[in-house]
């Protein structure tokens, strides 16, 4: 349980640096300047989208089995490998509708943007890896918080400092390690 845990904090965490989900909470916090309202919108999106898919690769390892689901998470940790190699543009966040407040805006934009998103799909993943959901949501819903509450309150500093190539080679070699070591077993 605590390696599902640790593993789905440590890969979502770098696998989540400038991810469009990052973007987002940078122009979150930059439109509105009220941090608070969005990290418990954050919160609150991520738990609900990350239950959803970790229920989903939970519930595909028990229809296919986990052997065929372990080799199934393998070749998908391998191909998100390669895609945290290309960079994530953020598309027309700020044309929702902002009648529920902050927060309302920030779940519903935060839900809409993480729907596809390599994040959400490494949760299906290591949902189908690992036998606790528990563990692995509360692990993809923490790495989503480690990557993004820094972001809502010093956005602009970071995004100076942080060499972006870097961390997506590291997120790369993560979810390959992760490819080889699921299609290994």
């Amino acid at each position: 349980m605590l390696e599902a845990f640790l593993v789905s904090t440590g890969l979502v965490a770098l696998a989540e640096i400038g991810d469009k989900t990052q973007l987002l909470s940078l122009v979150l916090a930059t439109r509105y300047r009220k941090p608070w309202p969005i990290v418990a919108g954050v919160l609150v999106s991520t738990l609900a989208n990350h239950a959803a898919a970790g229920g989903l690769g939970a519930w595909i390892t028990h229809v296919v089995g986990l052997a065929t689901m372990t080799k199934v998470a393998g070749a998908s940790f391998l191909a998100m490998a390669v895609w945290a190699l290309i960079p994530d543009k953020l598309d027309e966040p700020a044309k929702a509708a902002t009648h529920g407040g902050v927060f309302a805006s920030t779940v519903v934009l935060f839900f809409m943007a993480e729907m596809g998103d390599k994040t959400q799909l490494a949760t299906v993943a290591l949902a189908a890896r690992y036998p606790s959901l528990v563990a692995v949501v509360a692990g993809t819903t923490l790495g989503m918080m480690i990557a993004n509450v820094p972001v809502v309150f010093f956005g602009g500093a970071i995004a100076k400092k942080v060499p972006l190539p870097v961390v997506r080679k590291l997120a790369a070699f993560a979810f390959a390690v992760l490819g080889v070591v699921a299609l290994a077993a």
